[in-house]
């Protein structure tokens, strides 16, 4: 780091240092941590936008706490770049998302500063609370401070945990901060959102406030403290602070959260009171960066780019994303059934409805960070006879896991899950992995599974999904496929039927979803039988059994955990038909995947094309000696 261009900052390594500044330096201390921020990301990439929103707010807590024993929770985890580089990880900063890098969330195992693992959002002031209970039981003194913002509040859990600390006897010492920037990734929505909108534009409260403090002067004048006695009567019109007050928290603000000096004030006399307090400060995402500030959706994760220019947006992958897949499909079928409607919770660019929320604006559905709201959603329309599709990645379908159950496939409703990211995701990390998709799918009654091979596969998959009469999903990866052309027709497969696509001898793969490509150059390479599976429920039933009695051996591969998970499936099938054949399971790992590159991670668990081989041959050696294998090694 440059002493000359971060004076301050390349000084500081761990909160103790920042508070040994003057409190007149911290600024000045705030304007380089946004600088270096700036700096780091550009280089490596990451989430961006978030945490230029929240410097001053950071910095101004980890002044003023006692960090870590005073603990900060932070929420969805897009903000804590900042906090990293506070607490031990400034110079390691620019390895995030990287193999053996820092972590882009939160991370206990990392830092004994990340006080709550986080990647899934609206969790901080539950597990705040948790600790802040927790203490008193062991009767250690000290301060719990959720920060909840990125969008985390219009989730209904962020309701729960309010509602709960709220109307606690004794009442807990919990400070909620709410770091109010209008934004999810893409923008807010829902009832709460315009609520909070009609107050930060509010001219006429920003003109009361403004007009009382010059004509009332003084503020110990007697005039001044009766106006202050009124002052909740006439702010409940224009903020929210009745509906928090209701629930039970002794409400503050809002006020300026890039304005250090306010901050830092407000923050020394909450420090000093007792009970459940909510701070309402008003950020801007991307503070700093004006490219930041005028694209927020652009800029709120970022690949390596030059400060000085911005962004380049490069040309796409000459072959599409199946996010991509998807998109183009919902629009076609939308075209195709003005009874399609489309579901989101919150992820409108991730998950690849962006056209379709322009196209059919009246049909298009962002529930805000909701997913189980989403899923019963979904099933209220089709109650009525709608055709709802729920598009989620597959590690946030985790958190709609009973409204699928109780509310969708226990009532046989007709809802299509298009369930982006399954499997290995990579440099997001395990909150984000899509590992389980599988394994707590093909549990559920009624349920259609699919795994596409390629990008074709997959649109035919949605179709078919579609068309079918029930509970259905579509699980696919992130990324691009192996590059099959898309054909634009809507048509459909034949439930449960795999596809046989390379007769061999001795041994059978039976490969499920993104892995086929893989497993399709061993079979060739070894003169194996290779089977796209297609249907992780229901099975191909007679191709399995058929393939039991012809091989010597069958090997499923998946990039989903293998315990539970579609050989498991294909295990249990020859098991209820009396069938012993020896066999190979291949999938992900029974720990947890880190933060790496999907091909790092797909080889590591040796479910790439050299870790299928080697296992393959580990198992029936003699293989090795067939004159094709002996050919390709």
């Amino acid at each position: 780091m440059d002493p000359q261009r971060y004076p301050r900052l390349s000084r500081i390594s761990l909160p103790a240092d920042l508070r040994e500044l003057p409190e007149s330096e911290v600024p000045a201390f705030a304007d380089e941590l946004r600088a270096y921020l700036i700096e780091a990301v550009s280089q490596s990439g990451g989430h961006f936008g978030a945490g230029l929103g929240v410097i001053e707010l950071t910095v101004a807590l980890h002044y003023l706490y006692d960090t870590p024993n005073d603990r900060l929770v932070w929420d969805v985890g897009h903000q804590c770049y900042p906090h990293k580089i506070l607490t031990g990880r400034r110079d390691t900063i620019h390895t995030v998302k990287q193999k053996d890098g820092v972590a882009p969330f939160p991370k206990r195992e990392e830092s004994e500063y990340d006080t709550f693992g986080v990647g899934h959002s609206s969790t901080s002031i539950s597990a705040a609370l948790g600790m802040a209970i927790g203490a008193r039981a062991r009767g250690e003194d000290r301060r719990v401070v959720a920060i909840i913002g990125d969008g985390a509040m219009t989730a209904g859990m962020a309701y729960e945990a309010l509602n709960h600390a709220g109307g606690m006897d004794p009442e807990p010492d919990l400070l909620v901060i709410l770091n109010d920037n209008r934004m999810s990734i893409s923008e807010n929505v829902g009832g709460l959102t315009k609520m909070l909108g009609r107050l930060s534009g509010s001219k006429t409260l920003n003109a009361l406030r403004e007009g009382g403090k010059k004509l009332l002067g003084d503020k110990n004048k007697p005039a001044a403290k009766f106006v202050r006695r009124w002052e909740e009567h006439w702010k409940g019109m224009f903020v929210p602070s009745t509906l928090f007050e209701e629930m039970g928290f002794h409400y503050t603000g809002p006020i300026d959260g890039h304005d250090v000096p306010a901050l830092l004030a407000t923050l020394k006399t909450l420090k000093g009171l007792r009970g459940p307090q909510l701070l309402h400060v008003i950020t801007t995402k991307g503070k700093g960066y004006d490219l930041a500030e005028g694209d927020q959706i652009e800029y709120h994760a970022v690949g390596p780019f030059d400060p000085s220019v911005g962004v380049v947006k490069k040309a796409g992958p000459a072959k599409p994303t199946y996010t991509q897949v998807f998109g183009d499909w919902l629009c076609d079928m939308a075209a195709a059934d003005p009874l399609l409607l489309g579901i989101t919770p919150a992820m409108r660019e991730g998950s690849g409805l962006v056209r379709f929320s322009k196209e059919f604006p009246q049909r298009y559905f962002d529930t805000a960070i909701a997913e189980q709201h989403a899923v019963t959603l979904a099933a209220g329309m089709a109650c009525e006879g709608a055709k709802p599709v729920v598009a989620i990645y597959s590690s946030f379908l985790q958190r709609g896991y009973d409204q699928l159950i109780h509310d969708v496939a226990l009532q046989k409703l007709d809802v299509l899950f298009a369930i982006d990211r399954g499997g290995v995701v990579g440099p997001d990390g395990a909150t984000h992995a899509g590992s389980f998709d599988l394994s707590f799918l093909r549990c559920v009654p009624d349920m259609v599974v699919m795994a596409p091979a390629d990008e074709d596969e997959c649109r035919k998959m949605l179709s078919t999904g579609y068309r079918h009469a029930g509970p259905a999903a579509v699980r696919y990866p992130r990324g691009t496929g192996p590059g099959v052309a898309v054909q634009p027709t809507l048509d459909t497969l034949p439930i449960g039927k795999a596809e046989l696509r390379r007769r061999g001898a001795g041994v059978a793969l039976l490969a499920f979803g993104a892995v086929v490509p893989a497993a399709e150059k061993v079979a060739a390479e070894l003169g194996l039988t290779l089977v796209n599976m297609r249907f992780v429920k229901p099975l191909d039933r007679a191709l399995v059994l058929e393939l039991a009695t012809t091989h010597e051996g069958l090997v499923t591969i998946e990039d989903n955990v293998v315990m539970g998970g579609a050989g498991s499936g294909v295990a249990e099938l020859l098991a209820a038909e009396g069938k012993a054949v020896p066999m190979l399971h291949l999938g992900l790992p029974d720990d947890w995947q880190e933060h790496a590159s999907r091909e790092q991670l797909l080889a590591e668990a040796g479910i790439d094309a050299a870790g299928i081989r080697a296992a393959v041959l580990a198992r029936w050696p003699g293989l090795a000696k067939s004159p094709l294998s002996a050919a390709s090694g």
